[in-house]
């Protein structure tokens, strides 16, 4: 299979990440069914696409006429029997393995022997996702990253079964979405994360230390490595539990201290203290 032979890509979960990938395939003609366990989520999601759409044409990147094309090219479902015409179905539902392998199992049933299978995870192994289904040579990782239409990076994650088929059809695809793929080796945070994640530790403990205030560490990050945004408002950006939870499954997995979750960072979640979502993390919103 190349890329031009998907046609149509299924895609389970109408949140943020599903949402957005559902726009990138629709805007570069592809076909989309995406489903939900709920019409309102579904609703939901195609509004946000829509929305964002509205704002591609303000920005003259977009006409009516291509906004219109773009909403024909997705159709929606409750129902898993929806995707049995696509090529590719990309699973984007929470990131809970027990909840992730529930639904590849689903999947795997349903479809065709030679439909490819892709997960759109940040945290959760691609080899032992495959193992749960009985087309691991045909599983992969996609990696998207937030928001979907604006970031052009993909990190196309091998498990230890996916071939070299099932690598360049999906690559392919994400060359086709305007996207610049990545390949990664399975292993806890892939590339752009394990790098990221650890970075944003540091900024703790240099806050902890009181080496500076978090206004200067975050001006010294923007303007010293052209970073757009400093890595202790990224963490309010981010969520500090989504963030102490990443450094946990690193300190675990790879079993090194250098992973080790400052403890400013443990004691700011413990005091609810998460970042923007709750008006409070570094900074105050």
């Amino acid at each position: 299979m190349s890329s031009n032979s998907i046609q149509t890509v299924g895609i389970i979960g109408s949140g943020t990440m599903g949402n957005g990938i559902a726009q990138a395939c629709a805007t570069s003609g592809i076909r989309v069914v995406m489903v939900d366990i709920a019409q309102a989520a579904l609703d939901k999601g195609m509004a946000t696409i829509a929305g964002s759409l509205d704002r591609l044409i303000k920005k003259e990147k977009l006409t009516a006429e291509g906004k219109a094309q773009a909403l024909s090219l997705i159709t929606t479902s409750t129902a898993y029997d929806a995707l049995k015409g696509a090529q590719l179905v990309i699973e984007a539902a929470t990131e809970n393995e027990a909840l992730k392998v529930k639904i590849l199992q689903q999947l795997d049933a349903l479809l065709a022997p030679e439909v490819i299978v892709a997960t759109n995870t940040s945290s959760i192994g691609i080899t032992q996702l495959a193992a749960a289904t009985k087309r691991a040579d045909r599983f992969i990782g996609m990696h998207f990253f937030n928001p979907v239409p604006m970031m052009a990076l993909v990190e196309i994650i091998r498990g230890l079964q996916t071939s070299d088929a099932t690598h360049d059809t999906v690559k392919a695809l994400a060359e086709a979405l305007g996207k610049t793929p990545i390949t990664v080796k399975n292993a806890p945070g892939f590339v752009v994360n394990r790098i990221l994640v650890p970075m944003i530790n540091e900024a703790f403990f240099v806050l902890a230390e009181g080496l500076a205030t978090a206004e200067d560490i975050d001006a010294g990050m923007k303007l010293g490595t052209n970073q757009p945004i400093g890595p202790l408002a990224l963490a309010d950006m981010i969520g500090l539990d989504v963030c102490l939870a990443v450094m946990n499954v690193y300190v675990n997995e790879f079993n090194d201290s250098k992973y080790r979750p400052c403890p400013l960072l443990k004691e700011m979640v413990a005091a609810g203290y998460l970042g923007r979502k709750t008006g409070r993390g570094v900074y105050t919103y």
